[in-house]
């Protein structure tokens, strides 16, 4: 049994907050729906199956729900290949690794994305999940307790770059630890459960060894 990393990749890994905050405003206009470009990014994070209602209301969310992801998905994937890994990303998983640290990434996007994110971060036979690995996405707990079940791990620790990770984490029991990569502020993200914030990536691998592991009860 080993102590393991539980990676978020949106805006952690790689640099896909603000695409996805285009993308989604696009997504909006296509049925009308004007939405102000903050209260999305706010909502960045977050599974796609919650977000039209976070942003615009439960109504639209009946009305245009999955009209408006439909187009979110082709709108983000005319954006795909402008995105890059974070700098940092591949050194942080490698030396996860070196340290006898399980890794798994704990996506909620798409499993066409994070298979071309895999492209780009070049981790290694490392586990992963996807919005198909779950029913309910952040912050519920859930994917973070299926990414658990990929790997074979007695603690853990949870890391993101959203809100929505440090209340998924909590509610799965485990400490998280938050990144400003995704354009969340550090006050934001203690207050809702960050044991710690760094700026970038090689901050934070040059601390592995440091972080909080907790004993994994739901797994």
């Amino acid at each position: 049994m080993s102590n393991t990393v539980v990676l978020d990749v949106d805006g952690t890994l790689v640099d896909t907050n603000y695409h996805h905050t285009v993308a989604w405003l696009r997504a909006f206009r296509s049925v009308d729906i004007t939405v102000p470009g903050w209260k999305v990014h706010r909502s960045i994070g977050m599974g796609g199956d919650r977000l039209v209602a976070a942003v615009a209301g439960d109504q639209v969310e009946r009305d245009h729900g999955d009209a408006v992801r439909d187009a979110w998905e082709r709108h983000f994937d005319e954006m795909i290949d402008e995105i890059q890994p974070f700098e940092g990303a591949h050194r942080l998983i490698r030396a996860a690794t070196d340290l006898g640290l399980a890794v798994v990434l704990a996506s909620s996007g798409k499993r066409k994305h994070v298979e071309h994110y895999l492209k780009l971060l070049d981790p290694g036979d490392i586990a992963w999940t996807s919005s198909d690995d779950v029913d309910d996405s952040k912050p519920a707990p859930d994917l973070i307790q299926v990414a658990l079940r990929k790997v074979e791990s007695s603690r853990a620790v949870v890391i993101g770059d959203s809100v929505w990770d440090c209340e998924a984490a909590g509610r799965a029991g485990l400490p998280s630890i938050g990144l400003l990569t995704g354009g969340f502020g550090e006050d934001e993200l203690v207050d809702r459960g960050a044991s710690a914030v760094y700026g970038d990536l090689d901050t934070l691998r040059a601390e592995l060894s440091d972080l909080p592991f907790a004993a994994v009860t739901d797994a």
